[in-house]
């Protein structure tokens, strides 16, 4: 069992100079996939069940497919809730047997948001598991846009809730489908001057890789989550399998082919967030 807590893999990450991937899952497939890249990195890896992922999927089988990968590897791996909005929604997670609750009030007042994060970790760390929370909404390309994050208040919201990672808005997006979501390095530096928490950039598909790779080893950015870039590859898998025969139907056949895709695209996220040979 290689299963772990995000503060057990963010912590080596503030210290040693890289980051940790967190990957969004989606299914079976892209999850089998991160878990073999990572262990063929030998790297730490986070797979994410986020909303989406949710909807599609209980939380109660997601849990034990993450836990069923982690047995599989000997790497370390975190089995993290992505944007859980109510304390219910982080209870039913930490139930499915999560390690990692992340906990999103970032639409809510500064204080709302501080007093539920607080009691999301509090739960968190009564459970053994780790909490992280977001301060600056982070936006949605094409949908509604990002609010940044006060570095004043990102230092009182780290110090008050007593999260293990902190999710900021410096520019970055969601669902980004390129690399030219520059981030604002100069808003990363007053945050990190100020607080001592690992920080997470949320939408790091649209982080140039050239900058992605220079956070990630001289910064206090510890963790990326990415899934665009990783969905888009699958996407691309499927649809060249299912259109090489249009006369094929077993779906199990055709999914298979998106493994390599993935999992090759799973290893360069990993190697550029500088987190190969860390396990």
């Amino acid at each position: 069992m290689t299963l772990v807590t995000l503060a057990q893999v963010l912590q080596p990450a503030l210290r040693g100079g890289y980051a940790v991937p967190g990957l969004v899952c989606l299914g079976w497939e892209d999850m089998r996939a991160y878990a073999m890249a990572a262990e063929a990195e030998r790297a730490p890896v986070i797979l994410q069940a986020g909303p989406s992922c949710r909807d599609h999927t209980p939380l109660a089988v997601l849990g034990k497919m993450f836990r069923h990968l982690a047995e599989s590897v000997d790497v370390p791996v975190v089995v993290h809730l992505d944007h859980g909005y109510t304390l219910d929604d982080c209870r039913a997670a930490l139930d499915a047997g999560f390690t990692s609750l992340m906990f999103d009030g970032s639409r809510k007042p500064l204080a709302q948001n501080i007093a539920e994060t607080a009691a999301v970790a509090e739960m968190a760390h009564a459970a053994g598991v780790s909490c992280e929370g977001e301060i600056g909404f982070v936006g949605y390309s094409g949908g509604d846009g990002s609010a940044g994050t006060d570095p004043q208040e990102a230092a009182i919201f780290a110090r008050e809730t007593g999260i293990d990672a902190m999710a900021i808005s410096v520019g970055n997006v969601h669902l980004q489908q390129d690399h030219e979501g520059e981030l604002d390095e100069a808003r990363i530096r007053a945050i990190e001057a100020i607080t001592t928490v690992p920080l997470v950039i949320h939408g790091g598909s649209g982080v140039p890789l050239r900058q992605r790779v220079g956070l990630a080893a001289g910064s206090s950015i510890c963790k990326f989550n990415i899934g665009t870039e990783l969905r888009m590859v699958f996407g691309e898998a499927l649809r060249t399998a299912v259109n090489a025969d249009p006369q094929r139907f077993d779906r199990v056949a055709i999914l298979r082919e998106t493994y390599h895709p993935v999992f090759d695209a799973a290893r360069k996220v990993i190697r550029g967030v500088g987190a190969s040979g860390r396990a």
